[in-house]
């Protein structure tokens, strides 16, 4: 992605010096990409840095973690207040923060950018979500802008907001992505196991679904996929690659700030326990020949089940999308960042993996109402569930009554239903808490309400549940 950022950024008409601490690497991709261009390759830091005009604009292109943390010490003694470091690979936003804050004491202007794409956005316009100094985001704006995806003549690239809010955006982005492409596995995987469809049908559906409300990069480069061979075999690429599915950590994050913050991202999350759960592809053989499940065939209407699938992907993809921007807020909020939820959106609609036709929808809704608290709420997404809930369960249903395993779906069905109830199970939860930890609780009256003090603030009780009289006490 380095190499294609500095290929993009070269062809939109700017000079790029170019470094890498190998220098046969740097050579390499000179001799097949910089003939003729404005590159200027730098074999130390030092000799980049003195390449540079003031202030100087320095984007890192490194693994997340410990090789940031090396590559900025390195730099910083060679530079001066108001030179600007962007880091444009997958940091954890505590990093970000921690180097933002780090870099604002030594003078220097630090941004986080998530950028997201893989090599072809990197190449030919990512998405970018810049956060951090907002003085660094002024300066290198022109360039930015200029390199990203556009979509009805809007680059997607603008500044996030504070600190680690650039890379808090791109987690929330990925662990999306994680359930997005959870979702198109199981639908696969019902299309295969359930309805017995050979690859080049299955390549047939998803390109008309593409032609769709499910038009997305996702959906797109699956149909793709499901209709290359492998050279060697003549056999489906996908059926000769194991499944075991890997990942690098950004879904993984995502899932434990969530955790953290209290924000109920299930299907982000079974995403990932799903990938986790396909690494032990010894243990699933080896159980494979003990445990067993239903021995029922579908026995429904192939053609029926095809429209339900559809509408049951959207459903749940909506869902995603409403936990993904949940925590969106929730994180805003615990940390104070200004985020413009319509403005992401837009950002998301070109150059990025989770690019699709309905975020224009999600920025409709955002546009609509900026306090808008969840997606579902919004009256696009409540028509479309609503519509299309009965599809939804018929598949969940048909996948469970044939032991076949859909997490993502089921998650966020589970996810929808729990918004919509009223009332949940959580007062015996509470209960037991207080029960066994004297935890206590809050307390209703005949009425619903909560029951509150003289200056309005909600009365906490506790109960001893295991003398006779079980004396109720205000705590």
């Amino acid at each position: 992605m380095g190499q294609n950022l500095a290929l993009n950024i070269e062809s939109r008409g700017f000079s790029v010096a170019i470094y890498n601490r190998t220098a046969s690497t740097l050579h390499t991709f000179l001799d097949r990409s910089g003939t003729g261009k404005r590159l200027q390759p730098c074999f130390t830091l030092t000799e980049l840095v003195s390449t540079l005009r003031r202030p100087r604009r320095i984007l890192l292109m490194v693994k997340a973690g410990a090789a940031v943390d090396a590559m900025i010490a390195k730099l910083q003694p060679l530079l001066d207040p108001g030179d600007v470091i962007i880091d444009g690979g997958n940091s954890f936003f505590v990093d970000t923060t921690r180097r933002y804050h780090a870099a604002t004491e030594a003078g220097l202007l630090y941004l986080g950018a998530g950028v997201s794409g893989g090599e072809e956005g990197a190449l030919h316009g990512p998405s970018i979500m810049p956060g951090g100094s907002e003085e660094a985001y002024r300066i290198v704006s022109p360039i930015l802008t200029e390199i990203s995806a556009r979509v009805d003549d809007r680059c997607c690239c603008t500044y996030i907001g504070a600190e680690g809010a650039g890379h808090y955006v791109k987690m929330v982005h990925n662990g999306i992505e994680y359930g997005d492409m959870q979702l198109i596995a199981e639908s696969f995987f019902l299309l295969q196991q359930l309805c017995g469809m050979d690859y080049s049908e299955m390549h047939d559906l998803f390109s008309s679904w593409n032609r769709r409300d499910l038009d997305s990069y996702l959906i797109e480069i699956t149909a793709r996929i499901l209709e290359v061979s492998d050279p060697e075999t003549g056999e489906p690429m996908v059926e000769m690659i194991l499944d075991k599915a890997g990942q690098k950590g950004t879904g993984k994050w995502t899932g434990i700030d969530a955790l953290q913050l209290g924000a109920p991202v299930t299907t982000i999350t079974e995403a990932v326990y799903s990938r986790a759960l396909s690494f032990l592809k010894d243990e699933r053989v080896a159980a494979s020949a003990h445990l067993s499940g239903p021995d029922a065939r579908f026995d429904g209407d192939p053609k029926a089940f095809l429209d339900d699938l559809r509408q049951a992907l959207y459903a749940a993809k909506i869902c995603s999308y409403a936990q993904g921007y949940q925590l969106l807020s929730m994180a805003a909020s615990e940390h104070h960042w200004q985020l413009n939820y319509g403005d992401i959106a837009l950002m998301w609609r070109g150059g990025c993996i989770i690019r699709a036709q309905f975020l224009s929808r999600i920025k409709q809704a955002f546009d609509a109402d900026p306090g808008l608290a969840n997606l579902l709420l919004a009256p696009y997404f409540q028509q479309a569930i609503a519509s299309s809930q009965g599809a939804w369960r018929r598949t969940v249903a048909h996948a469970v009554s044939l032991g076949i395993p859909v997490p993502a779906f089921s998650s966020a069905l589970a996810y929808y239903d729990g918004y919509r109830s009223a009332e949940l199970p959580a007062n015996l939860l509470q209960a037991q808490r207080d029960y066994f930890g004297a935890h206590t609780y809050h307390k209703i009256n005949s009425d619903g309400d909560i029951i509150v003090d003289t200056d309005g603030e909600p009365v906490v009780f506790h109960t001893e549940w295991m003398l006779e009289d079980r004396p109720e006490i205000e705590v």
